[in-house]
């Protein structure tokens, strides 16, 4: 389990997304194997830290590009459409 752990490190968001897509609906269905399941879930964990690491990196990046009407670079918080409607 460790080295496929270790494994998802080199994934794209999209890819680490699709499989853990994939392990939800594995657990979901409730069919699996007691450590199968577990072995699923630590994967899962794991592929959702990837995720969320990947869109912070992301949501940093954009937060660089916008710009100030004057045209200097300026870091503002990016809200999504969300945390916009809690306001």
């Amino acid at each position: 389990m460790e080295a496929k752990l270790n494994d998802i490190k080199d994934v794209c968001f999209e890819e680490a997304l699709g499989k853990l897509e994939v392990i939800v609906k594995l657990l979901e269905k409730g069919e699996l194997k007691l450590e199968d399941s577990l072995d699923k879930f630590a994967q899962g964990v794991a592929l959702s830290q990837l995720c969320l690491t990947k869109l912070t990196v992301a949501e940093k990046q954009i937060d660089k590009i916008l710009q100030k009407e004057q045209g200097i670079l300026v870091e503002k918080p990016l809200l999504f459409s969300e945390e916009k409607s809690k306001c």
